[in-house]
């Protein structure tokens, strides 16, 4: 049974969604950061990153969001969580997916752990103080030129949307009304009614 290792509100939750939206079994595995269990040898031991998600299959640990959705869409083709059939499409999905993990990602990574870049304290304020400017104009661009609608795909839900709905969160850390983007507002008010969606944010005691 494919095991995933998530901390509430994380990344993790796209491949959470992404899982249970499978209908194949699998086992949650909560670790918690504010005991900082992921910097703890038992975990180290899975990913050495010291980060979630992780995912254990029977071949082995996979890590980093994007390489888990598109093997979750790989592994349970039925659940049609991925154009796998389109090359061309498929690629969009991951430059998507891509963007999310190494641009807004690391934009949001720079409120709240700029120390991964710098010692010096002006320049960590610095970066804190840009960090909303910049998740504001990620998400510009992404109403603007990458949203096909009504999913991120178009017509067809896929893995980019739970990672696209969990990273629009964090919106909120910075008090930017997700509402000046209504691509992506009327995406997210779509994904909540979704049942595996509800069901993952009951387990992660999410609202």
């Amino acid at each position: 049974m494919l095991q995933l290792f998530y901390s509430p509100g994380s990344c993790a939750l796209a491949s959470h969604i992404a899982l249970e939206e499978t209908g194949a079994p699998y086992e949650a595995v909560h670790i918690d950061f504010g005991a900082d269990e992921q910097l703890k040898p038992a975990y180290l031991a899975i990913n050495p990153k010291g980060r979630v998600p992780a995912l254990a299959t029977e071949r082995g640990i996979l890590t980093e969001t994007p390489a888990i959705l598109v093997y979750i869409a790989q592994t349970f083709p039925a659940a049609h969580l991925a154009p796998l059939a389109d090359p061309f499409a498929l690629a969009r999905l991951q430059a998507f997916n891509s963007y999310l993990c190494s641009t807004v990602h690391v934009a949001h990574a720079h409120l709240r752990r700029a120390y991964r870049w710098s010692d010096d304290a002006a320049a960590i304020a610095s970066m804190v103080k840009k960090a909303p400017q910049n998740m504001t104009a990620c998400f510009a661009l992404i109403e603007r030129d990458m949203l096909q609608g009504p999913w991120v795909m178009g017509d067809a839900y896929s893995v980019a949307d739970p990672y696209l709905f969990t990273l629009a969160r964090w919106l909120k850390g910075y008090d930017i009304d997700v509402a000046q983007f209504p691509k992506v507002h009327a995406l997210m008010r779509r994904i909540v009614d979704r049942p595996a969606v509800k069901k993952v944010m009951a387990v992660q005691q999410l609202t």
